[in-house]
C-alpha cells in the first residue's frame, strides 16, 4: 500500500483523490469485509466533516487574508526600514521583523513570500544587498508563519494527535521566535563579518526618531491587541480556538475597515481564497482519514511499530528516525499530507514511549513531539523539488532571479532551522516551558 501511494505520488496524481482511491482498492485487496466501508464513511464524518476544531480552519484563514489586505504590513516595512535601514543590515533586521508580525497575523506563507518579495526584494537588491542573503531572509522570515500562532498547521496537529490547541499554541511560540532570532543573528554576522553583503542605506533626517516611532506603534497596536487577544483567550481557556478564530475574523474585518482597504472585491477575493485553502485542506483530510484506517485494518500499524522496535530500547532514537524520515517525506509531500497521513500512525509510537523522569507528562512528551515536527516541516517549504515558498518567490517575477539563484539562497535557512529542530530536541523547555504556566 504505501508503495502504491509512492508511485502515485511520483506519478503526479492529485494526493487526495489518490489516498481515497488507494483505501477503496486495498479494502479488495486485503479482503476487508464490505460491511467496513460504512466505518470509512463514518469516520470521515467524525473526524473531518462534523469536527468542530477543524471550523476554526476557515476562520484563522480569513483573518489573514484581511490582515494582509488591510496594508499593516505596507505601512510596516516602510517605517521600519526608515529607522534602521540607515545601519547595515539594518534592512534585513527589517525584513525579519516583519516576518515575525505576518506569522502572527496571517499564518499564509503565500501570502507572506509574495508580500516581502514584492515590497522589499527590489528595496533590497537596490540598495546593493547580496541575492542570496536577501532571497533566503525573505523565504526564512516569510514561512514562520506556519509555525508561530495561530498557525493552522497547529490546529491540524492538535486535532490530529488530541493535544489542546492552546497548549500547543503556547509550545510553539518560543520556537517560532527562537527561529526568527537566528534569522536576525545570520544578517548580523553578514553585517560585521561582511558588510559589504548587506550594505546601509540612506541615513536618518534629524528629528525623525520620534515621529518614526510614534508612527510604527499607532500602525502596529491595533493589530496587536487582535492577535494578541485571540491566543490569550485560546491559551488561558476562555474560548476555544474555533470562538477565537471566530473573533479573529471579525477584528480583522474591522482593521480593514477602518484602514480603508474593505470594499466589496477584497471581501470577495478573501472569502474564495479562504474557501479554496479550506476545501483543500479538508479533502486532503478526507482521503488521508480513509487511507490511515484501511492501512491499520491491513496491518500497516503494526509493521510501523515493529519498525520501531528495531531501533532498540532508546526513545530518543525512534524521535531521531521519525524527524529525518519527515524531513526526507518534506522534500516531496505539503505539510497537510504528513499531518493527516503520518503523525496518525507515528503518534500512538511516540505516546507509548518510555523517557523516564525526562518529562512530566505524557501529554508533555505529545507537546514537544508536536512542536519538533511543526519546526521540521518549515523546512518543506524551502527544500527542492517541491519547496512551496520557492515557487511563490519565483512566482513574483522580479527581474535578475534566477532559480539557481534561490535554491542557493535557502540552504544557510534550511540549516539554521535543523538548528532549531536541534535545540527544541535538546532543550525541551524551550516548547514546554510557556505550557505549563496555564
Amino acid at each position: 500500500m504505501l508503495l502504491a501511494l509512492i508511485a502515485g505520488i511520483f506519478s503526479g496524481y492529485p494526493v487526495a483523490f489518490l489516498l481515497a482511491g488507494l483505501s477503496v482498492v486495498f479494502m479488495f485487496v486485503g479482503d476487508i469485509p464490505l460491511q467496513s466501508f460504512s466505518l470509512i464513511t463514518s469516520r470521515v464524518f467524525g473526524a473531518v466533516l462534523e469536527n468542530w476544531i477543524l471550523a476554526a480552519i476557515p476562520l484563522f484563514i480569513f483573518m489573514g487574508l484581511m490582515l494582509e489586505k488591510s496594508k499593516v504590513a505596507d505601512k510596516l516595512l516602510l517605517e521600519l526600514e526608515a529607522l534602521f535601514g540607515s545601519r547595515p543590515g539594518g534592512l534585513g533586521l527589517t525584513v525579519v521583523i516583519i516576518g515575525i508580525v505576518m506569522a502572527a497575523s496571517t499564518g499564509i506563507i503565500g501570502a507572506s513570500v509574495v508580500l516581502m518579495a514584492t515590497l522589499a526584494l527590489p528595496l533590497m537588491l537596490k540598495q546593493g544587498y547580496d541575492k542570496s542573503v536577501a532571497i533566503g531572509t525573505i523565504l526564512g522570515s516569510g514561512t514562520l508563519g506556519i509555525l508561530i500562532p495561530p498557525s493552522i498547521m497547529l490546529v491540524v496537529f492538535g486535532d490530529v494527535m488530541q493535544i489542546p490547541i492552546g497548549q500547543l499554541f503556547a509550545g510553539a511560540l518560543f520556537p517560532g521566535l527562537l527561529l526568527g532570532l537566528f534569522y536576525a543573528l545570520y544578517i548580523v554576522f553578514v553585517a560585521i563579518f561582511k558588510p559589504q553583503k548587506v550594505p546601509p542605506g540612506k541615513p536618518l533626517e534629524k528629528g525623525s526618531v520620534g515621529k518614526l516611532v510614534l508612527r510604527l506603534l499607532k500602525n502596529l497596536i491595533v493589530p496587536a491587541l487582535l492577535i494578541s487577544s485571540v491566543l490569550v483567550s485560546i491559551v488561558v481557556g476562555i474560548a476555544t480556538p474555533t470562538e477565537g478564530a471566530a473573533i479573529g475574523a471579525f477584528g480583522a474585518l474591522l482593521i480593514a475597515f477602518f484602514n480603508r482597504q474593505l470594499n466589496w472585491r477584497v471581501l470577495w477575493e478573501s472569502l474564495k481564497d479562504t474557501c479554496l485553502t479550506t476545501g483543500m485542506i479538508l479533502i486532503l483530510a478526507v482521503g488521508a482519514t480513509a487511507f490511515s484506517l484501511v492501512f491499520k485494518r491491513i496491518g500497516g500499524q503494526d509493521m510501523i511499530e515493529s519498525a520501531a522496535g528495531v531501533l532498540g530500547h532508546s526513545p530518543y532514537m525512534v524521535i531521531l528516525a521519525i524527524m529525518i524520515l519527515i524531513f526526507v517525506l518534506g522534500f516531496f509531500l505539503e505539510w497537510i499530507e504528513i499531518s493527516f497521513l503520518v503523525l496518525p500512525l507515528f503518534a500512538p509510537i511516540v505516546a507509548s514511549l518510555d523517557f523516564g523522569d525526562a518529562f512530566h507528562s505524557q501529554t508533555d512528551v505529545m507537546i514537544w513531539f508536536a512542536v519538533l515536527v511543526a519546526v521540521n516541516l518549515q523546512t518543506s517549504f524551502l527544500t527542492p523539488p517541491f519547496g512551496y515558498a520557492l515557487f511563490y518567490l519565483k512566482g513574483t517575477g522580479i527581474p535578475g532571479i534566477s532559480t539557481g539563484d534561490i535554491y542557493r539562497s535557502v540552504v544557510p535557512v534550511v540549516g539554521m532551522q535543523l538548528l532549531g529542530v536541534l535545540a527544541v530536541a535538546l532543550f525541551p523547555a524551550i516548547a514546554l516551558w510557556l505550557p505549563s504556566k496555564f
